[in-house]
């Protein structure tokens, strides 16, 4: 009984989820000049799940593009987030995406997920995202190694999280194919997950605070923990640089009895290689002319810093990009 009702709980949550990013304006984009050169005309943002960061923000950046930018009118839309947008670019569904730099060395690379190199530059470096691992207290699960034998949902399909889970629980000397029942479950049907008991641990990464984690932690209360991660960091940062570094999720973030140390990965934003670059600089000023409008939609934009903006290697910059944001550290 229980597995039928989360089946069916699933089911109305992809309904959910697809009429929202069609009314999000989710889809194949039906007005490419403005990416390409033209004075106005539509721009996809592709963002994440409904309960992350990432839709919040986006959400907020599409409204000042429409409210300031004349001519265009911008629409956030609900991905699977880092992999999946950075297809999306290639494909021409979306105009500008939002991905973890991971995911986004590897796309420039033609690593892992990716095939063959992508065709892709960024605006800005954006804020960081925490890697938050919530295991529920009856779990027995005290480090990444204890998940082998446990249910734990490794992110959505074609996310930045399913990227950097897979890669800790490597580190942790865990096969993510063998070792553990994966399953591949978007935010909030791993909350859902964790409150039926039929997943014991999820990962997410995500900005602070993520709505779908306040959620568990609120309803659950001492029932969840978050996991310290990063006994893991150097196992990762050997093989693959340091685009991981250490960081800490604030004990007022999730009202939580004390900080927890974690590992976080920065964000960027992206376009398709041949991005209008003056529309490129007009979004980037635009960014950091009313950073202040962000930060109240969600309270990771504080994290998204002038000084820090052009730190996005090895992804290239976009050329009217990287104008704007040397104008602006010069003004700072």
């Amino acid at each position: 009984m229980k597995h039928r009702m989360r089946a069916a709980r699933l089911a109305v949550a992809a309904l959910v989820t697809a009429l929202a990013a069609t009314a999000c304006g989710g889809g194949k984009q039906t007005d490419n000049t403005a990416a390409s050169g033209g004075k106005g005309g539509r721009l996809t943002i592709a963002t994440g799940t409904t309960t992350g960061v990432y839709y919040q923000i986006g959400g907020g950046l599409a409204e000042l593009i429409s409210d300031n930018l004349d001519g265009y009118r911008a629409t956030a839309t609900s991905t699977g987030a880092s992999v999946q947008n950075i297809q999306g670019l290639g494909a021409g569904t979306y105009d500008i995406a939002f991905s973890l730099m991971d995911t986004a060395s590897n796309a420039v690379e033609g690593k892992e997920a990716f095939d063959t190199p992508q065709d892709v530059e960024a605006l800005t470096r954006l804020y960081p995202n925490y890697t938050q691992v919530l295991v529920r207290a009856d779990s027995g699960i005290t480090s990444l190694k204890e998940m082998k034998g446990k249910r734990v949902s490794t992110g959505a399909p074609g996310s930045g999280t399913e990227v950097i889970a897979n890669r800790l629980l490597e580190a942790a000397g865990l096969d993510p194919a063998k070792d553990i029942t994966a399953e591949r479950l978007a935010l909030p049907e791993s909350v859902d997950g964790m409150k039926d008991s039929t997943i014991d641990a999820l990962f997410w990464s995500g900005g602070l605070p993520s709505g779908g984690i306040t959620d568990l932690t609120t309803s659950l209360k001492k029932e969840v923990r978050l996991l310290d991660i990063t006994p893991q960091l150097p196992a990762l940062n050997k093989k693959y640089g340091d685009v991981y570094r250490s960081g800490s999720i604030p004990a007022s973030v999730y009202n939580q009895p004390k900080d927890v140390p974690t590992i976080v990965v920065q964000n960027v934003l992206l376009v398709k290689t041949g991005f209008d670059p003056d529309l490129a600089a007009d979004i980037v000023n635009l960014m950091y002319e009313k950073k202040t409008e962000l930060e109240k939609v969600n309270p990771a934009a504080t994290e998204i810093e002038v000084d820090q903006a052009q730190d996005v290697s090895p992804v290239p910059l976009n050329p009217g990009a990287e104008k704007a944001l040397k104008d602006l550290a010069q003004k700072s």
